[in-house]
């Protein structure tokens, strides 16, 4: 039998449609934010480091430099470890600066990572130290740094060119992870994807738990991501806190790149993806940059046109087209006639099909209406069949206009009803009852 579902009920089009508003939208909105939260993480990154290193300086219980008095060094036993504590002086509530030291700093090298490079958060977490290399250029012999991206969602491996402020970025975090060596710890990480452990690497996003490293999970990674949007105080549209996700950053770089002039099917080769559809489904579209190509093309097209057409219109010819919109108010609504055309009705607006009746006007609608019959009616009567036909097509129009204002004006809402399957669309089954039986039943 005939499958009553339509292809184009499971074709999901329109859900991908408003999918794709939605992360365009909330593109939009984090977009202009961008350098507020990596301004925001950079300045929680120093003072968190300027008051550890304050307290690590001060003797336990006296107050802690540049604090204002507010904090202490806290008097910790050995079990405390390596940790340096202070406590507040108003609550005596304790405060671990060790543990918001080293979140402050990874919160901040996460985001600029993933802001100047648009790479996934699983690449993120598998960069080591062997992904940092170089290039020589054949023609100048100038070495550029790369930053090699292992195979992850396409299975394909990408080279990277690494900014300035990128090199900054993983320079400190080489500085901070070899410490007094001169080596990256080795750690093994879990591939949660594939159910299997690394072997051990140097990787570039790994911490210090207790008197382990341990490398950093993608739930590590969005904790450090909420913490960081805390201290920002950003809101969104419905003054609610702002979330960014680490693939929040990717479709960013994309937008911002191509934005910026750099060609899709680069910015395709960058991102890893194997479709230029999907680098461009990455993009989201403003209302300004649309504007922008709009004139653009405008311009280009007024240099291919005689000049003459756009010549500055003369006093006169301004008030003549100034006028033409003050003329389009008739009686019964509005004249939608392009300027300097003429009537081709000769004003008889009842029977233009380019009025748009007003609602209110209805009653003097009606008049017409009723006093075109009259007239008919008179001239059939008397015998003037020549005066019959102008008054007719009159007659036609005023109707049309009455339909018109009909819609316009809203009305009461008719139930049609549940549709009915004919029975003739099934055959009957053997030893059951039909289908249409059995919806009729249900009926």
């Amino acid at each position: 039998m005939p499958c009553p579902i339509s292809d184009d009920e499971i074709s999901k089009a329109k859900d991908r449609k408003h999918r794709k508003a939605r992360m365009d939208q909330r593109t939009r909105e984090r977009l202009p934010v961008l350098p507020v939260l990596a301004d925001t993480v950079d300045r929680r990154r120093r003072a968190a480091a300027e008051l550890f290193a304050a307290a690590e300086h001060t003797r336990p219980g006296d107050l802690i430099p540049d604090t204002a008095g507010a904090l202490r060094r806290a008097v910790t036993s050995k079990a405390a470890g390596h940790m340096t504590w202070a406590e507040e002086t108003s609550t005596g509530q304790r405060r671990n600066l060790t543990y918001e030291e080293t979140e402050a700093f990874w919160a901040f090298a996460a985001i600029e990572v993933l802001r100047l490079t648009g790479i996934r958060n699983e690449e993120l977490l598998e960069l080591t130290h062997h992904s940092i290399t170089e290039y020589r250029l054949p023609s100048t012999g100038e070495v550029v740094p790369l930053l090699q991206v292992a195979p992850s969602k396409t299975d394909s491996e990408r080279l990277l060119l690494v900014s300035p402020e990128l090199a900054n970025v993983l320079s400190t975090i080489v500085r901070r992870l070899r410490g007094s060596s001169r080596a990256i710890p080795l750690v093994t990480s879990y591939e949660v994807h594939e159910g299997v452990w690394s072997p051990p690497m140097p990787l570039l996003f790994q911490r210090d738990i207790g008197t382990e490293h341990r490398a950093f999970t993608p739930t590590a990674l969005r904790k450090l991501l909420i913490n960081a949007l805390a201290a920002t105080g950003l809101t969104d549209a419905d003054g609610e806190p702002l979330v960014f996700s680490p693939h929040d950053f990717r479709r960013i770089f994309v937008t911002d790149a191509i934005m910026n002039g750099l060609p899709p099917h680069i910015a395709q080769v960058l991102c890893g993806h194997r479709s230029l559809d999907t680098t461009i489904g990455y993009k989201a579209i403003y209302p300004a940059e649309t504007i922008e190509a709009h004139r653009a093309f405008i311009a280009r097209r007024r240099t291919n046109r005689p000049s003459a057409e756009y010549r500055t219109p003369t006093e006169e010819e301004w008030d003549a087209f100034l006028a033409h919109f003050e003329k389009r108010k008739v009686s019964i609504g509005t004249c939608g006639g392009a300027f300097s055309t003429p009537c081709v009705h000769e004003h008889a607006c009842a029977r233009c099909s380019l009025l748009r009746p007003d609602p209110a006007q209805r009653g003097r609608l009606e008049e017409i209406r009723d006093n075109l019959v009259a007239r008919i009616a008179e001239a059939k009567r008397e015998g003037w069949l020549g005066e019959v036909e102008g008054p007719r097509v009159s007659l036609a129009g005023a109707e049309d206009k009455l339909h018109m204002g009909r819609q316009t004006s809203g009305g009461t809402a008719i139930d049609l009803g549940m549709p009915r399957i004919a029975p003739a669309q099934y055959t009957q089954v053997e030893g059951t009852a039909s289908l249409a039986q059995s919806l009729d039943d249900q009926q």
